[in-house]
């Protein structure tokens, strides 16, 4: 009912559920309690606020939600049944984020109505997943090298064994379990679907291959509408989920508002004009258990110039998601594969880190921490890396910084290795 809401009408609603927020997290959230009083903000100030007011309160940083996340900004009065759910921690230490069942509920029935429905699929469809996590334990090559989760009809391919050798098991796993669409990580699936063109193979006909966490460029949209015969659709959300980034049926990137209230601003801390490139601000508006008000994710995103859209949703439109682009690990073995979150989950003092591969097996991990690690930390490291790449050579650098680019981030991924480099003779 509310798909094609006006622009008054979602600024109505944003505006009611922000100050049920405010108030909520005066009244319950200790954080936000001491914030307010500290800036003067009265519960009735709170009872009263409106949208345009939301840029006198301050910014949350990352690396506040990551010290107070399980603490501080938790409510005391939740919904039952929580789980805190941990984000990649692709750079650096995790953040942790408490979904009750009802906040998990809410936010999957709107990622089901505004991502998946407009890409023309549904949960019930068949899929194939490249994501994270670790489906193969040690780092032998052995397949098979995807696993079947009955239950929700999703094949998971292991994201870390993508070679010319493999292709012909990963084809096995789409055709046998009939899957009818790919999601996961862009790159991931770029280079499975550049593994099948190369090779010469047929793959399935898919009704989409939908995308998220890494940069959709149009080489890999082309790509899979050649292996796949199919459209891509782009989105961009987070385990925060405080906002939600979707593309529509006519190939337009749209804010989802019923998620957040997004805020896109310049490095002046001004909002940004169409056809601006800004960072991301978010007002999550269904998590009040642990309210992330003006929560600062460290992305970016191009506002459009034209804010209309054929598909009629009053929405604002983006051109492009400013995400980052990393380079691809080669494996000993020919295995491709660009992710390395899990190397670092749990290891609380890594603050920042970037993983640089200087042949085929001589890597590096430079790391920022806030506390010393112990001997323990530096040995789970190795094993983690060596259940995604086999034996190599690894060296763990402490540094004071990692250098940025010109976005303003770093690459938490540099390759500098070829699939020809013999480099690994004389490591």
């Amino acid at each position: 009912e509310m798909e094609f809401n006006s622009f008054e009408g979602w600024n109505t609603y944003q505006e009611t559920k922000l100050r049920e927020l405010l108030v909520h997290s005066y009244q319950t959230v200790p954080y936000y309690k001491n914030l307010f009083e500290n800036l003067s903000i009265t519960e009735n100030d709170l009872r009263n606020f409106t949208l345009d007011k939301l840029s006198t309160l301050p910014l949350l940083e990352k690396d506040t939600f990551r010290k107070i996340g399980t603490t501080e900004l938790i409510s005391s009065n939740r919904e039952p049944k929580g789980e805190f759910i941990a984000s990649s921690g692709s750079t650096g230490t995790p953040t942790e984020t408490l979904f009750s069942l009802r906040m998990h509920q809410k936010y999957f029935a709107i990622y089901e109505s505004r991502v998946n429905n407009w890409a023309g699929i549904n949960y019930t469809l068949p899929r194939g997943v490249i994501g994270g996590r670790q489906i193969i334990k040690k780092g032998i090559y052995q397949g098979p090298f995807y696993r079947y989760n009955a239950i929700e009809k999703q094949v998971y391919f292991s994201a870390y064994h993508i070679s010319a050798t493999s292709i012909e098991n990963y084809l096995e796993g789409m055709r046998k379990h009939n899957i009818e669409y790919m999601t996961g990580y862009a790159m991931s699936n770029y280079i499975l679907a550049s593994f099948i063109e190369k090779m010469g193979l047929e793959a399935p006909k898919l009704k989409t291959i939908k995308t998220s966490s890494e940069k959709l460029t149009q080489e890999m949209r082309d790509t899979f509408q050649r292996v796949y015969g199919c459209k891509t659709f782009d989105a961009y959300n987070g385990v925060e989920a405080c906002n939600l980034i979707s593309e529509c049926e006519h190939g337009k990137l749209h804010i989802v508002p019923d998620v957040g209230i997004v805020e896109v601003l310049n490095e002046k801390g001004k909002p940004c004009l169409p056809g601006e490139i800004g960072e991301l601000i978010s007002t999550g508006l269904l998590n009040f258990d642990q309210p992330l008000i003006r929560y600062r994710m460290g992305d970016y995103v191009k506002l459009s110039d034209e804010q209309s859209c054929k598909c009629g949703r009053n929405m604002i439109i983006v051109d492009e998601i400013i995400g980052r682009i990393e380079d691809v690990v080669i494996g000993f073995d020919g295995r491709e594969m660009v992710r390395f979150h899990g190397i670092f989950i749990n290891i609380k003092p890594i603050a920042a880190s970037q993983v640089i591969q200087n042949s085929l097996k001589n890597f590096e991990i430079k790391l920022v921490i806030s506390e010393p690690l112990t001997d323990a930390d530096f040995e789970l490291i190795k094993t983690r890396m060596e259940s995604q790449l086999g034996e190599i050579y690894l060296k763990i650098s402490i540094v004071n910084s990692i250098p940025s680019g010109a976005n303003g981030k770093f690459k938490a991924v540099i390759s500098h290795a070829k699939t020809s480099d013999p480099s690994h003779l004389n490591i």
